[in-house]
């Protein structure tokens, strides 16, 4: 499978637990840390839903 680079752009404080938990599950938690990932569509989603706190990295 492919791989994608993420990388976290967007700060967890004041953010709901939930999104907080996501960036956990993708390995993230620090500011311009960057992680590679396995493209599946559960990682899409992930970053589908935190579009303002993860970028992915070309």
């Amino acid at each position: 499978m492919a791989k994608l680079k993420i990388k976290q752009i967007g700060s967890p404080i004041r953010r709901p637990a939930a999104q907080k938990k996501i960036l956990i599950g993708l390995g993230l938690g620090k500011m311009h840390r960057v992680v590679e990932v396995e493209d599946t569509p559960e990682t899409r989603g992930a970053i589908a839903k935190l579009p303002h706190m993860v970028e992915v990295v070309e």
